[in-house]
Formats: C-alpha cells, structure tokens, sequence
C-alpha cells in the first residue's frame, strides 16, 4: 500500500526558490511517528518557515508543521511544530556544516516527497538573495513567461 504515493510531492517550500540561489541539493530521511507519517500522506504539512540546524554531528529541522492525525492519538498529541531529527551520512554532514558556516549560507528544505515508501527531504544549501537579485528573477520569469506565450500564439496561427 505504500508504494501507491511513490513520487508524490508531498509538501513544497516555494518561497525558497525567490529568497534563496540553491547550490546543492541533499536527500535527507526524516525520523517521524507513525501519526506523523499518515497526516503527511494526506497531505498536512508546510515547510515554508522551516530550517535545518547541525548540532552534535546531527542535523535537525526546526519549524516544520506537521498536522496531528484526526484518528491517532488523541490523548498524547504530537507537537506539530516540534525539533525532527534527519538522517543524512556523517560525510554529507560534515560537508553542509562546512559551506553552510560561511557568511550567507543557510540550509533550507525545499520539498517532502516519498521514495521507497519512506518519507524524505529534499535539502538545499542555499545563498540568501538580496533585494535586487530577486526583481532581477521576477523579471526574467516574466520575461520568460511572455515568450512562451508568444510561441503558444504562434503555433495556434500556423496550425
């Protein structure tokens, strides 16, 4: 039953991409309850505010909402909000506790997604942007946008 969500997007950090220039992107495993694991299979998680700390050679994610589910444990709920705890090998580790101490770096998530019916999260060593950098993506997208429509146009009139 598991494989059936395999591939699936489970939750995005879109404003990542507009505050951030992502360098390099990890794949990290996540340690969750099993309420926590069916509430994101539905769907109920937001990683918009979220962020990844290293402590002690481990790497936390703080801020990650994670709905409790309305059948679980009703007496004993989960903290939504509550420091998880990620899995990645000690050499990748090292090497994000390295590149993410230089000035301007953070480590962001950018997705929740399922591979191998395991939940996991997508890491990205980002460089924050400033102001004018951020207009100067809009406008390329934008600008990007309009020639795609364009061609769109162009196509229907040849046809």
């Amino acid at each position: 039953m598991a494989k059936k969500n395999d591939g699936k997007v489970l939750a995005q950090n879109k404003k990542a991409s507009h505050d951030y220039f992502i360098e390099d992107t990890y794949e990290a495993g996540m340690v969750l309850t099993g309420t926590e694991i069916k509430s994101l299979r539905n769907g109920r998680a937001n990683i918009g505010d979220a962020f990844a700390t290293i402590r002690n050679g481990e790497i936390h994610i703080h801020n990650m909402h994670i709905s409790p589910f309305e059948q679980g444990n009703r007496n004993n709920p989960d903290d939504p909000t509550r420091t998880r705890k990620l899995l990645l090998h000690k050499a990748q580790i090292n090497k994000l506790l390295g590149l993410s101490k230089q000035e301007g770096y953070s480590i962001v998530p950018l997705k929740i997604y399922v591979r191998n019916g395991y939940a996991k999260l997508l890491l990205g060593l980002g460089k924050g942007k400033k102001q004018y950098d951020k207009r100067d993506t809009a406008a390329k997208r934008d600008a990007q946008r309009d020639i795609q429509r364009a061609l769109r146009e162009k196509q229907k009139i040849a046809r």
